[in-house]
């Protein structure tokens, strides 16, 4: 009875890493998305039936997918030990809940849209990109916070200087650090915020353009180093992990030498004891 449930378990891990498996899911996956799409157009509504149908069977193919890999491993607990895994379980199990007329339709609908994130679950790259952006937000979090402080002493500098060129962009500090927002995103800054207080304060410019030094060209690209570093330490730990890329050879190759040394130094001993 063992022998035939781990040749199944074979099997099944065999079907869990197949590239057409894989391929197949994505491919399900886009169908999910593409369906709730279509949903959001009133011309799709005389294929209402249509797309219940296809939406449940997209659901049970989910399921079925999940099964798959809960069975492919060796134990059951090691599928629920991974967040990804646990992730598309939770995705998965949402979407069970059924589309009706009763009072779950809303989350129903709401939690189907979610499927579309099981793409980052089955693409390593995505997941990747994913991890490396979580992980940089502390980092990031400390920049953030530096340029809230640029943008409330600006703010604030600002609505004692301009409030009389317009109460509605520096009438207090709330009102002037969105307004430096808008200047800091480069949405009509010029025209709206730039040229007006110019007309009042032909100096101005010393304060918009010291501003958007400091936060469009220093504190975001403080932000996007900060997530270029992590991306880079993300990219290794993948290579050490497949095994594949520069950052597995050097492993491979520091393993290397200091199996050698580790051998070097028994042969030295041996001859030092004979000496």
């Amino acid at each position: 009875m063992s022998v035939t449930a781990s040749h199944w378990r074979d099997q099944l891990e065999q079907l869990r890493s197949h590239k057409l498996f894989e391929t197949f899911v994505i491919a399900v996956i886009i169908i999910s998305a593409l369906l709730i799409g279509a949903k959001t157009y009133e011309e799709t509504s005389r294929f209402e039936k249509v797309m219940y149908w296809l939406d449940w069977g997209v659901t049970l193919l989910f399921l079925a997918e999940i099964i798959v890999r809960i069975a492919a491993e060796k134990r059951t607990l090691d599928f629920f030990k991974k967040g990804w895994n646990l992730f598309d379980f939770a995705i998965v199990t949402a979407s069970l809940i059924p589309i009706d007329d009763s009072q779950m339709v809303l989350l129903a609908r709401l939690l189907r849209v979610f499927r579309v994130l099981r793409l980052v679950s089955m693409i390593p790259e995505l997941r990747m990109l994913l991890s490396a952006l979580v992980k940089s937000l502390p980092r990031m979090g400390y920049v953030a916070l530096i340029m809230f402080i640029i943008f409330y002493i600006y703010g604030a500098v600002g609505s004692f200087l301009f409030h009389e060129v317009d109460e509605k962009l520096w009438g207090n500090i709330s009102l002037a650090m969105l307004t430096l927002f808008q200047v800091a995103t480069f949405e009509s800054w010029a025209t709206a915020v730039l040229y007006p207080t110019m007309e009042h304060y032909p100096y101005s410019w010393i304060f918009f353009l010291t501003f958007i030094f400091l936060n469009a060209f220093i504190f975001l690209n403080m932000m996007i180093g900060i997530v270029l570093d992590v991306m880079q330490k993300e990219s290794a730990l993948h290579e050490l992990e497949t095994g594949e890329g520069e950052a597995a050879d050097i492993h491979w190759l520091r393993e290397h030498v200091e199996s050698q040394q580790s051998q070097l130094d028994r042969i030295e001993a041996k001859l030092d004891g004979k000496i």
